[in-house]
């Protein structure tokens, strides 16, 4: 099973920390030329020197993803650092708007929901617009975008996140759908709790700790890697008949949900 990245170039957004590092490190480290797109600098450098650390290839591109220039500039940098682009990872998102964490449609402003929706859903629009055209002149390529289960079943208390999670679903299938005639691939990663700096502040505590053992039937939250390895087989060769794909990657949550 080839899931080998050789000579592939891949953007990764929300490279700077958790799961986008995770995926932008284990991407280079099977072939792949990476660009990592965030708007935090340090974070983002610091991703491209592990990633060359590592020995790979990386350079970074500062990106706010809820601006359509800036993800044109950051399928730019791919172009001109490497000539083309073969796989887009849309995993940039927050649950946090500028007001609140979470909360339901009764307690969050139009801002936090304006915010969580532009980050978390209209970026993949704009990450898919940019990205597109540039695998059909070359004949292809794949796109992963990340979800959650969020979006698969009814989780309190995160209702904008929820409901941008869901767009990215149904985004993914019908993107799925009409771009397979140019090879396009496009599949979609719902992770559970993933050991990341979103949910840090509920696993340094004993009580947080222990919500996740009820909730998860692995009794424990994902390490990045964990995601970031499915990202790689869907991205590689070795996922070359799935499209359209909506995958849980959550411990066993939603199949017993």
């Amino acid at each position: 099973m080839n899931v080998q990245l050789k000579d592939r170039v891949a953007i990764v957004t929300g490279g700077a920390s958790g799961q986008g590092r995770a995926a932008s490190v284990m991407f280079a480290q099977a072939g792949a030329k990476v660009v990592v797109a965030d708007v935090d600098a340090d974070g983002g450098q610091q991703t491209v020197q592990l990633v060359r650390e590592a020995g790979g290839e990386a350079v970074f591109a500062p990106t706010d993803v809820s601006r359509a220039k800036d993800v044109a500039g950051m399928v730019e940098a791919a172009l001109d650092a490497w000539g083309r682009l073969d796989i887009l990872y849309n995993n940039a998102a927050t649950g946090r708007g500028p007001d609140t964490w979470g909360g339901d449609v009764l307690s969050f402003t139009e801002a936090d929901w304006d915010f969580v929706v532009d980050v978390s859903l209209k970026s993949v629009f704009l990450g898919c617009r940019a990205a597109i055209p540039a695998m059909q002149r070359q004949g292809g390529g794949s796109i992963v975008n990340i979800s959650s289960i969020n979006a698969l079943v009814g989780v309190a208390n995160a209702d904008h996140y929820t409901a941008a999670k869901g767009g990215v679903v149904s985004l993914t299938r019908v993107l799925a759908a009409r771009y397979a005639a140019d090879h396009i691939r496009v599949n979609c990663i719902c992770p559970g709790a993933v050991d990341t700096p979103m949910i840090a502040p509920v696993l340094a505590t004993e009580e947080g700790r222990k919500y996740i053992e009820r909730w998860v039937p692995l009794k424990r939250a994902a390490r990045p890697e964990e995601i970031a390895a499915v990202g790689l087989f869907l991205a590689s060769d070795a996922g070359s008949y799935v499209t359209g794909a909506i995958i849980p990657v959550d411990g066993g949550v939603t199949a017993r949900a």
